[in-house]
């Protein structure tokens, strides 16, 4: 099997499209531009090594990428692009990379047919690029007309031999700036072949760009509610973990794990969401090694698999239900501790509680239940 590396070219500053941070840190549909960009990368393509290049005063990009469920080596890039893949290449020479793709961060819509088209290329050339015609006519400043038949709008990823485009990236002299990499692929003597691009491959430039892929996203996604219960008993001992806080009340909750049922009901909410079996499915109380583990881990699962899937997590709403412990005192706490386990704002975080007027299990004491509900977006 050949071995495959992406080089994400994740270094420029972005500043045609506005705001106050690069581009690729902007927020698309709630979550950054470079996540997207990679995602679709992982599900167009199973490739051996993910490789980004940042900028020297990058300070983002590792807390991004702990969003990503693979590991993606970070490289730090030059002045300009061409500097930026040079260092990409460099830092891939020890990892035995047959085939390279080389791709703008700002471009998302990455698609499997797009990649598809440059990997049979490869079969037969040592470089590759998608390229769209050009259906408007072209003129120039002066008002000549300009043959646009062979013409060309070329996009990333572009692909090459690694062993040649690093050749050709060796023997451009330092410091030398180029459009892209094909261009040092052809000054180098490498033959090239166009393969079909994809109108929606565009690349996020101006602000209006952002407003347009945003667009898109929406009609690509679906938005899914999935709901989540669970009871417990108290028993003796401390202290009662409920939501991720510890409470010392003088009783805890019975259960083979730490038995938070908040976690385990919004851990089960979002597996619901998701379509994903429940919480015993992955983690049977049979199994002696979750013995009295923290329940965090379990919705970190569950945080993983939607991320794994695309999705981006709304919005969750916990409710508990019980006479004793009292909630209110901890509730802000619950809340914080779910926002940042959740990586969401506080905003949307609800956490509440309530009674059955003495009725029930949980009305004479003996226990508490809580349910949950987690909002997703989800690609179709």
């Amino acid at each position: 099997m050949l071995r495959t590396a992406l080089i994400l070219v994740a270094a420029g500053k972005g500043e045609r499209a506005g705001g106050n941070i690069p581009k690729q840190y902007r927020l698309l549909s709630g979550k950054p531009l470079l996540l997207h960009t990679l995602a679709n990368l992982q599900k167009a393509y199973n490739f051996d090594v993910f490789c980004v290049v940042v900028s020297p005063e990058d300070n983002k990009v590792q807390s991004v990428l702990a969003n990503f469920p693979l590991d993606a080596r970070i490289v730090v890039g030059g002045e300009s692009r061409t500097e930026s893949v040079r260092n990409g290449l460099k830092a891939l020479e020890d990892s035995e990379i047959d085939l390279v793709f080389i791709h703008d961060a700002a471009r998302p819509f990455v698609s499997p047919k797009l990649l598809s088209g440059l990997f049979q290329a490869l079969q037969s050339c040592p470089a590759a690029a998608p390229a769209l015609p050009i259906p408007d006519a072209l003129k120039t400043l002066k008002g000549d007309a300009v043959d646009r038949e062979n013409l060309r709008r070329v996009q990333t990823p572009q692909a090459f031999h690694f062993s040649k485009i690093s050749q050709a990236f060796k023997a451009l002299q330092k410091g030398a700036s180029r459009a892209d990499d094909i261009a040092v692929a052809k000054e180098y003597g490498l033959e090239i072949a166009f393969t079909e691009g994809d109108q929606r491959n565009f690349k996020l430039t101006y602000s209006e760009d952002f407003a347009k892929a945003e667009k898109m996203m929406q009609t690509e996604t679906y938005i899914a509610t999935g709901s989540g219960f669970d009871v417990h008993q108290f028993e003796q001992g401390g202290p009662l973990w409920l939501c991720g806080v510890p409470i010392e009340c003088g009783f805890t909750l019975k259960g083979h794990s730490d038995a938070d049922a908040g976690l385990h009901a919004l851990t089960d909410a979002l597996l619901g969401a998701l379509a994903f079996g429940d919480i015993g499915d992955h983690f049977p109380p049979s199994d002696p090694k979750w013995k009295g583990a923290a329940s965090d881990k379990f919705l970190l699962f569950a945080l993983e698999k939607l991320a794994e899937r695309g999705g981006t997590l709304q919005h969750v709403d916990v409710t508990l239900i019980c006479e004793k412990p009292k909630i209110k005192p901890h509730r802000e706490k619950m809340r914080e501790r779910i926002a940042a386990l959740c990586q969401l704002p506080l905003t949307r975080v609800s956490v509440k509680a309530t009674t059955t007027e003495k009725l029930g299990f949980t009305g004479r004491g003996e226990g508490l239940a809580a349910q949950a509900t987690a909002t997703v977006k989800l690609p179709t």
